[in-house]
């Protein structure tokens, strides 16, 4: 079976042409080697997939003949991602919630000053010292 669309039989990508886009851009290796969407896989094949800043690390069991429901995954791979990758992913979207929450419009001047300010402290001296 081709890698794609067993990524995408196996639920890791919504469609299969986001599995071959996936695969062309090097986000898809079997034994540390990168792929192209169309190698054949077999089971017992370590899979590392890199999505949404994650690398998945997936064994293949077995082949599925369709795209399998999500209970039934599990039957045709095991998911061996380091639960560190996760909570990585987890603290990268604290701190973005920090500065500003999600659906607050664009910053305003003031923001837009204050990160000035802040990456440019020589300007702020600058100014200071004119004043």
């Amino acid at each position: 079976m081709r890698i794609d669309k067993y990524l995408w039989c196996v639920r890791y990508f919504k469609t299969r042409s986001l599995a071959t886009k996936a695969c062309r851009k090097g986000h898809v290796r079997v034994k540390d080697a990168i792929v192209k969407p169309s190698r054949e896989i077999y089971p017992t094949d370590e899979i590392e997939v890199r999505k949404n800043q994650i690398k998945y690390q997936l064994e293949v069991l077995d082949l599925p003949k369709s795209r399998v429901g999500a209970k039934l995954v599990s039957i045709y791979c095991i998911d061996k991602t380091p639960k560190e990758a996760f909570e990585k992913l987890d603290l990268l979207k604290s701190t973005q919630k920090y500065y500003r929450e999600k659906g607050t419009g664009r910053p305003t001047k003031k923001d837009r000053r204050e990160l000035d300010d802040w990456l440019d402290p020589i300007n702020q001296q600058d100014k200071e010292v004119d004043s």
